[in-house]
């Protein structure tokens, strides 16, 4: 079964092509500036040659359209035509409540997705649009979304809940959701899958951490809490969002700057975090450069603030779930930055956390086990894989109908 997964921003289409036979990507690409001036497509494809063509792609119908010719072309195509194509799976940012795991795109599933859309005004939409527009061009196409909050509705009440009037919760559904979902998912099973050992036994603590970031406890193979709450700004300290803020300090700084919801919104989702506090950029590695080249102070205390909050929630995790069997690294800087692993894990002695720099140091991207063999809770760093979660889904969701 060849499957396409579909990952819609607001101006851009990640794509996949599966081979699900086989295990294996055929194409890989994405569309950018959709509906603005300068839009393109890249594209990798098996052998790993990559292509670029450049075009207007005024909306996610005709840049779907334009992905679709490309992944049936004759020159650059992986199949011969549309009709290979068997199914399309999509991530969706929120599921709210309505969805507890993956879900076949049906008449009813639409409209719980798009009663979500509040919930993410920024991802839902596009989403959604990406939905329809296959529909459009591949009538009749079996469809699957994908959730990111869907792995995290395992979480308890007393986990999930936040103290404000109860009435306000049943009446728009403000609580912890949770991202990253997919991400979590995949990586503790991975993880799980090399050890040899049963997730149903495992306390594990799971940390996504990249531009945006989460940090997740996963206790039998089920999400019992993570960081990332009503919305991705809670929890981390992230590339541009603030993570963790006292409401009392929102509305100071409302009050004060005279400012409306809206610039607000900007401020602590575009402004903040490691931008906000380094002065520098949302790029670790251009952080990296200023605190440890320039040895910029700002810099050296952004860095040292995103360790303090990632040791903190993995340390109340760990007290949560009465201990921790495995601590796992993924995300871009968790999976390509041996010195913040280091310096995250190097307070964490206490818990039986060890390190071996041997296998630590210089290790960029790949499946591995960075403890020590005496160290009492396993490190590793497991590459996400949150397409193949999607592809994976859709097929066992597709036969099974």
């Amino acid at each position: 079964m060849n499957i396409i997964v579909l990952n819609c921003g607001s101006s851009s289409i990640k794509f996949q092509l599966w081979d699900m036979a086989q295990n294996k990507v055929l194409s890989v690409g994405v569309a950018e500036k959709v509906g603005l001036k300068g839009s393109f497509v890249k594209l990798e494809k098996e052998d790993g040659t990559k292509v670029m063509f450049e075009g207007e792609i005024v909306d996610h119908v005709s840049g779907i359209e334009y992905i679709l010719g490309i992944i049936t072309s004759e020159k650059h195509g992986a199949l011969k035509s549309l009709s290979q194509i068997d199914a399309a799976g999509h991530r969706v940012a929120h599921g709210g409540e309505f969805f507890q795991k993956s879900a076949f795109i049906d008449a009813k599933a639409l409209a719980n997705i798009e009663k979500c859309a509040e919930l993410a005004p920024l991802h839902n939409p596009a989403n959604i649009m990406g939905i329809k527009a296959m529909e459009q061009l591949l009538p009749g196409i079996k469809q699957v979304a994908v959730f990111d909050t869907a792995f995290h509705q395992t979480m308890p009440d007393y986990s999930f809940m936040y103290a404000i009037p109860y009435s306000l919760y049943k009446k728009y559904q403000i609580r912890r959701y949770g991202f990253h979902g997919t991400s979590h998912s995949y990586i503790s099973k991975r993880a799980c899958e090399l050890l040899n050992v049963d997730i149903a036994s495992q306390k594990i603590i799971t940390c996504h951490i990249g531009n945006g970031a989460s940090v997740c406890a996963i206790e039998g193979g089920k999400s019992i809490d993570t960081s990332m709450g009503f919305t991705p700004v809670e929890g981390l300290i992230m590339g541009t969002r603030t993570g963790d803020l006292d409401i009392g300090a929102v509305s100071f700084i409302m009050d004060k700057e005279e400012l409306k919801l809206s610039s607000v919104n900007t401020i602590f989702n575009k402004q903040s975090g490691l931008l906000g506090v380094s002065g520098v950029s949302s790029d670790m590695r251009d952080i990296q450069d200023a605190a440890w080249e320039r040895k910029e102070e700002r810099a050296i205390l952004s860095l040292e603030m995103y360790y303090h909050r990632i040791r903190k929630y993995i340390g109340a995790y760990t007290a949560v779930m009465g201990g921790v069997d495995t601590l796992i690294f993924a995300g871009g800087i968790g999976e390509n930055g041996p010195v913040h692993r280091k310096r995250i894990c190097e307070t964490l002695g206490y818990l039986g956390i060890e390190l071996d720099p041997s296998k630590n140091d210089g290790m960029y991207g790949k499946e591995m086990i960075i403890s020590t063999p005496e160290s009492k809770v396993k490190v590793m760093v497991i590459p996400t894989n949150e397409e193949l979660v999607i592809a994976q889904d859709t097929l066992e969701i597709v036969k099974n109908m």
